[in-house]
């Protein structure tokens, strides 16, 4: 049977134009290329331009060559701009930048540019202390924690920073911003504006015994594992965006002991039941600052079952929901940086994971989110906070 001929079938192709013509047809914009490089315990590398009018700051990187490919533009930058040579394991983001965007410098003829950003690891001590800058063009680098990194870049370049951070953090897929803003919908760690902090309190060892009869308890918190492996942790969101903790809190007068606080808060801030607490182990507060300098304490450590979630509620000392998640509790070290583990068996200390420290509030809760991001392998999606879940 033959095809009925429609009249579109006898229209004559339009000719092809001349190459020259339609490459000056193609719409032109700047390519760029930088990269996310953090200490090993969490915070981002900046470096200081010499040539930007507005002090700004900026991630290492810079302007992709004709003929070159992003990640060999990346790679080539960071040798220039620090002397070291890193392996790139990722895209992390994937940025569009308008032509009359305000962030521009006034006058600055650009076209659009597309930035890639990068995952360039994680620098060790000897890397750090091996870093040369061309002075030149940088006259200095920082390692910033991302609520201190933002303030020293451009609105824009803060919001890629953020965006391929926390892609990084959450091991989630490469985000696809426009103009600083998601395209395709907003990851949970950056729709709670989460963010990671170091607290020196975490270098202190990793005591394994008993806590002694002459430390008061403080604080105890826990690694609170749902059936799967993986562990819950809680946000409150705040003015400078929301800090992952693991439950827990201070050791209140009316609490029997310090399971019965772990038991308590773990109510309270994530609505979680858990069933067979155990002590990992504590470590010790020289001073007490935070509980008005009380002296010696101990911060106790425990691991716990959860049994059952409920729907979200709002925590009675923030006064708001807290944002629930899970990650795999593989390695919950991962919330933060590697520490010494107290073995007196062994005459002396030796390296173990064992992370989160605390958080400076009215109860001065438990706060592993600012440790080795890079070791933070994987935020897995949040909890369900409209029903309850049975485990």
């Amino acid at each position: 049977m033959t095809s009925p001929v429609s009249a579109s079938d006898h229209v004559t192709p339009r000719p092809a134009p001349p190459a020259r013509q339609y490459a000056a047809s193609r719409h032109a914009a700047w390519l760029g290329a930088a990269a996310i490089i953090t200490d090993e315990v969490g915070r981002v590398l900046l470096v200081h331009p010499t040539y930007r009018k507005d002090d700004s700051w900026l991630l290492p990187g810079g302007v992709v060559e004709p003929g070159e490919h992003p990640h060999i533009t990346c790679r080539r930058e960071i040798t220039e701009e620090l002397g070291l040579d890193l392996p790139l394991s990722a895209v992390l983001a994937v940025h569009s930048f308008s032509p009359h965007h305000p962030d521009l410098q006034p006058a600055t003829p650009c076209p659009g540019e597309v930035r890639f950003v990068f995952d360039g690891g994680t620098l060790t001590l000897g890397q750090v202390q091996a870093i040369r800058l061309p002075r030149e063009e940088l006259s200095e680098f920082a390692f910033l924690e991302t609520r201190d990194a933002v303030q020293r870049l451009r609105p824009v370049d803060g919001q890629i920073m953020l965006a391929a951070y926390r892609a990084r953090l959450g091991n989630t897929a490469t985000a696809h911003l426009a103009d600083g803003r998601h395209i395709l919908g907003v990851p949970a760690l950056d729709r709670h504006d989460v963010h990671v902090r170091y607290r020196p309190l975490w270098d202190s060892p990793l005591h394994r015994g008993p806590v002694p009869d002459r430390l008061p308890v403080q604080q105890a918190w826990a690694w609170c594992f749902v059936p799967d492996g993986r562990v819950v942790l809680v946000a409150d969101p705040g003015p400078r965006g929301a800090l992952p903790m693991l439950p827990g809190g201070t050791v209140e007068e009316t609490d029997a002991t310090p399971e019965g606080t772990l038991h308590r808060e773990a109510a309270e801030e994530a609505q979680l039941t858990l069933a067979d607490p155990v002590r990992l182990g504590w470590v010790l507060d020289e001073t007490g600052k935070v509980y008005g300098s009380v002296g010696p304490n101990a911060r106790l450590r425990l691991a716990a079952r959860v049994t059952a979630v409920g729907p979200a509620a709002v925590d009675p000392t923030a006064g708001r929901p807290p944002a629930r998640y899970t990650r795999p509790g593989s390695r919950p070290a991962g919330l933060g940086p590697t520490r010494r583990t107290a073995s007196p068996a062994r005459g002396g200390h030796r390296t173990r994971a064992v992370g989160p420290a605390r958080r400076a509030r009215r109860r001065h809760r438990g706060d592993p989110g600012g440790g080795d991001a890079a070791e933070l392998t994987r935020t897995l999606p949040r909890l369900d906070s409209s029903r309850s879940m049975p485990l």
